[in-house]
């Protein structure tokens, strides 16, 4: 995906001009998720980028009208899309949001990046292996290690559910340490080794996951379905994701 860097760049432009603004021009989708004027411009900008580099790979994104199910269930490739995962994070100016685009091929996850404009922070895969560019360093993933068990749980979905889990992980563990944290960046904790296990214990859709999942596999940690070791699947007729553990 290193040929993508550009384009995330690109949208992350337009996100970061939006978010010096006052307002942000927030939407309530029919699920009741919020959708700003940067969601819709960093769309616009990968869609149309896509589209010019990759002419023959359909795209399914958050943010673009989702063909039916008889319509996609022909494809063997397509680009799975999130101009803005971290829309809650967006609105509340924390930083952490992130654009995500994956390349799911053959039924499997090949290919993804991530990039968190605030941060000018990049995760991504190259020739089967995950990578970071901060502060102008690339580095093979993973590239770090905790010092104690460390589970990372989201900053907007904090739920009952995970809260329990935790405290079960607390009586196997001992000392477990809790990152608070936006977004894709989770999982791009358990790529980097700074993290140990993210679990999501509530709904995500696959545009949430697909850039991730190419990523942590990647480095050699998993993304699976809650209770199993079976990775995710793409492009199916409901894009709605079962709950997920993310390990490494």
């Amino acid at each position: 995906m290193r040929e993508l860097i550009d384009t995330v760049k690109k949208a992350g432009v337009e996100i970061l001009k939006i978010y010096a603004k006052d307002d942000f021009g927030v939407e309530l989708k029919a699920d009741e998720s919020p959708i700003t004027l940067a969601d819709k411009a960093a769309n616009k900008v990968i869609i149309e980028e896509l589209k010019n580099l990759y002419p023959d790979i359909p795209i399914l994104s958050e943010e673009s009208k989702i063909l039916s199910y008889d319509e996609r269930k022909k494809w063997n490739q397509c680009f799975i899309v999130d101009p803005i995962d971290g829309t809650k994070e967006f609105i509340k100016r924390n930083g952490e949001f992130t654009v995500n685009i994956g390349l799911w091929k053959a039924g499997k996850m090949v290919e993804g990046i991530i990039y968190a404009p605030t941060k000018d922070l990049l995760y991504f895969t190259d020739k089967g292996s995950a990578f970071r560019l901060k502060d102008g360093i690339e580095t093979k993933l993973p590239c770090e290690k905790t010092k104690t068990f460390t589970m990372v749980a989201s900053n907007s979905h904090l739920n009952e559910a995970t809260l329990e889990h935790l405290e079960s992980l607390r009586s196997k563990y001992g000392t477990v340490e809790i990152k608070r944290v936006g977004s894709s960046l989770k999982m791009c904790m358990i790529a980097e080794g700074s993290a140990d296990y993210y679990p999501r214990l509530g709904p995500t859709s696959e545009w949430d996951t697909a850039a991730a999942q190419a990523i942590v596999e990647a480095s050699g940690a998993k993304i699976v379905k809650w209770g199993t070791e079976e990775a995710l699947e793409y492009n199916k007729e409901n894009i709605l994701n079962p709950h997920i553990s993310a390990k490494r």
